[in-house]
């Protein structure tokens, strides 16, 4: 090209270099001329065959760089018309990879759609126009989680579903599949036909399917609210209710694109007949429970699942809280649960009755449903051993109040960990009538059959409050109970660990009163009965020095070691026993007067019967055998001899009351001069009475 100098320069050019300058001008003008005539003999080759040559150079391309099996088996085009790229496929199909369980990522019966082709470049993707006829996608994530079909690389692992933005669009008759296995989720969905025009489509968008959690079956309907802002890519208002194992679960939000719920917070509800049923969805075993409502907000963050701001109710009680479930090698929940009110049938699964039968019909028809024996209330639910073993938990959860007729129960604390079927409830604590229980379970489905163990123990408690339901005064009652329970047996129901249960149950009582009418019945002194019926006085309150209930637990059956109360009148003793295998009771409890009295009966209280249906026997065999011989006494000699009959001389032996106090097995026990005891058994299965008697205890020794 001249320069200015050339231009101003009045010299002439020579000829040769004037040529040579011309065919260099002739050269750049028919390279800019084949520059501009390529592309548009490209463009005009392809509008004129509509590009169809290319569709198995494009089967070839594109199977390249996804590294899948591309095929069109109808009609093809690949053109711009005239800025835009037009690419129509008929009978389109893009393969899965080998380890999918269908052979197809994406199949459609015909795609006809329009590109911006600098979208392709730079930017966001955009299409003009789509229409889709039949289109069925397949979307799976391997075992490992690791990738998924529809991330073309497994190198960059699993990414999220991308969709492009759309500006008019009519779908018909699509299919979705989608596969998790980790999760073992299956869902087959289809989409509602859909047309948009301008990027809006002007109404909500539906799909409704089938699927199948682990394995129980659901179905769910769902609805994208803002179908506008998904083909611009924008933030879409989706609503989805499900329907699984009698359970209704609804979920809303806003995601950021249709297929990515990760860290979108989500809007959850639930209610059904029973939380159980829908927990045992994922293979979570909880305790059976009444019909349930409850709300929380869903968060997706990798393998966890978070529920935050969780409340509700099941059955009468209320419930609040946190849980997390985390799918990986083995599914894990971590919760923390509060609650301020529970119904004491709500809790009645937790030993393993049925909260509507105990709710209708009672616990001993509750015992029955599981199995348990006629006249019985001790549950033989058995535990979930094969599910106990799949998941592992973590639970704190505290409730402030137990709503109950017959004891006052607040302040639980329970801390509860599975791990790979060992359960433990350690510590686990309430309050109890002015009194603090504290406790810990145990649960070891590991060993076969289950190893459990029980320790409870019960802190000073007011015998008044904590047995006002039952009969007992509690003005008046200014005495205490403590105790402690030690259980170890086998089983996998409650019924079967203490069938075969060892240990010990002890409960102390240090000084103080009791005011009740039974306590005179079991003193059985008639004199004093009578006198104070006619005085009004009969609940006057029975003084305790102190008091022992103690057994001895071997083989699921217990035996008095010893029960030993002294009162300020009397020494009250008992024998005999009870077993949680048959859950027979048969005790025999007796009170000798510490001072002379006439009309004294002198003769055993039973309590026999069972747990269920219990009695108290006060006419017993020694008290119609003492009221024959005072009979015989007054017809032989005079009516004022039969009295004799019923004259206790006085001479019970006061208890030393550090062995009571201690919780000391019968044979550490004493009286006040020291002395062994020979009153209160040996500790061991046997009969009631130091004297021989056909009636065997518990019908076995």
């Amino acid at each position: 090209m001249d320069t200015v100098a050339e231009r101003n320069d009045p010299t002439p050019m020579p000829p040769a270099e004037e040529a040579r300058r011309a065919r260099r001008r002739r050269i750049i003008r028919n390279i800019v001329l084949v520059i501009i005539a390529i592309p548009f003999l490209i463009w005009l080759v392809l509008f004129v065959t509509k590009g169809r040559f290319l569709k198995g150079p494009f089967e070839s391309i594109v199977g390249r760089m996804t590294q899948r099996e591309v095929t069109v088996g109808g009609d093809f085009q690949l053109y711009f018309a005239p800025l835009r790229i037009k690419f129509y496929a008929e009978k389109l199909a893009i393969s899965n990879p080998g380890w999918a369980t269908r052979p197809h990522l994406f199949t459609a019966e015909r795609i006809d759609t329009r590109i911006a082709p600098l979208s392709l470049l730079f930017g966001k993707r955009r299409l003009y126009a789509l229409d889709l006829n039949r289109g069925a996608a397949d979307l799976e994530w391997n075992a490992a989680h690791t990738t998924n079909t529809w991330t073309f690389s497994e190198k960059k692992g699993g990414k999220p579903l991308d969709f492009p933005r759309i500006d008019v669009a009519t779908v018909r008759g699509t299919t979705v599949r989608y596969l998790d296995p980790r999760m073992r989720l299956l869902a087959d969905l289809s989409i509602d036909d859909i047309r948009s025009e301008d990027a809006r489509i002007g109404k909500a968008v539906g799909l409704r399917g089938t699927g199948r959690v682990r394995d129980t079956p659901f179905r769910l309907q769902a609805r994208l609210l803002s179908p506008d802002a998904t083909v611009n890519r924008g933030q879409n208002k989706l609503a989805l209710r499900a329907w699984a194992a009698n359970n209704v679960i609804d979920v809303a939000g806003t995601l950021p694109s249709l297929a990515e719920i990760e860290e979108v917070p989500l809007q959850t509800r639930a209610r059904g007949r029973d939380l159980s049923e829908l927990l045992a969805i994922i293979g979570v075993a909880i305790p059976q429970t009444r019909d349930y409502r409850l709300k929380a907000q869903l968060v997706k963050a990798g393998n966890q699942y978070r529920f935050t701001r969780m409340s509700g109710t099941f059955g009468d009680s209320d419930l609040a809280g946190r849980l997390t479930v985390t799918n990986g090698d083995r599914l894990h929940l971590d919760s923390v649960l509060a609650t301020k009110r529970l119904d004491i049938i709500d809790a009645a699964p937790f030993i393993g009755y049925n909260p509507d039968i105990v709710a209708t019909k009672g616990a001993q028809a509750a015992a029955a449903a599981t199995g348990s024996g006629p006249r019985r209330i001790l549950p033989d639910a058995a535990l979930p051993v094969a599910t106990m073993q799949r998941f592992d938990a973590d639970l704190k959860w505290t409730v402030q109040t137990v709503r109950s007729r017959n004891v006052p129960i607040s302040n639980i604390d329970l801390t509860l960990d599975l791990d790979r079927g060992r359960l433990s409830l350690s510590p686990f604590t309430f309050a109890m009538a002015r009194g603090n229980v504290a406790s810990d379970w145990l649960f070891d489905t590991r060993q076969r059959p289950s190893f459990v163990r029980y320790d409870i123990r019960l802190a000073p408690t007011p015998m008044g409050r904590l047995l006002a339901g039952y009969g007992v005064a509690e003005a008046g009652t200014s005495g205490t109970i403590r105790g402690r329970i030690q259980l170890e047996g086998r089983g996998d129901t409650i019924h079967d660990s203490l069938a075969t249960a060892r240990g010990r149950i002890a409960f102390v009582m240090p000084q103080g009163t009791f005011w009740t009418r039974n306590v005179q019945l079991s003193e059985f002194d008639i004199g004093t009965f009578v006198q104070k019926m006619f005085e009004d006085r009969l609940k006057e309150p029975v003084g305790i020095n102190c008091g022992l209930i103690g057994f001895t637990v071997r083989g699921g059956t217990a035996a008095a070691d010893p029960i030993l109360i002294d009162t300020r009148k009397n020494v009250i003793t008992g024998r005999g026993g009870f077993s949680f295998g048959t859950e027979a009771v048969d005790l025999a409890i007796r009170a000798d007067s510490k001072k002379f009295s006439v009309f004294s009966g002198q003769s055993p209280v039973g309590i026999n019967g069972t747990f269920a249906d219990w009695n108290l026997d006060v006419i017993s065999p020694e008290l119609i055998g003492r009221a024959g011989a005072g009979l015989g006494l007054a017809v032989a000699a005079t009516p004022v001899a039969g009295i004799l009959a019923f004259i206790d001389p006085g001479d019970a032996k006061g208890a030393a009351c550090g062995p009571v106090l201690a919780g000391a097995t019968a044979q550490a026990q004493r009286t006040k001069k020291g002395e062994a005891r020979d009153d209160v058994g040996s500790g061991k299965p046997g009969k009631r009475e130091e004297k021989p008697k056909k009636k065997k205890f518990l019908g076995i020794f």
